[in-house]
């Protein structure tokens, strides 16, 4: 199964995700198929970027988001 998942980036203490599209069986920072956007949570506020028409085609492909990258994908205009 794909998922749409958020992989850490970043120093310690300073994280920084990317929201990606991987196998549900690959560890959270391993291999991905495709990097949708990022999220930079440490930002005031919070600054998230998603490419809205490359995660539209996997949801039509029947990539399943986590419920943050739900959230994320949502606060973004998806």
């Amino acid at each position: 199964m794909v998922k749409i998942r958020l992989t850490r980036l970043g120093a310690h203490k300073k994280p920084f995700y990317r929201l990606i599209v991987s196998d549900s069986r690959a560890r959270r920072d391993g291999p991905f198929i495709e990097i949708l956007g990022t999220y930079d949570p440490l930002k005031e506020p919070s600054e998230i970027k998603v490419d809205l028409e490359k995660a539209r085609l996997w949801l039509q492909k029947g990539a399943q988001p986590t419920a943050t990258a739900k959230r994320l994908m949502q606060k973004a205009g998806l």
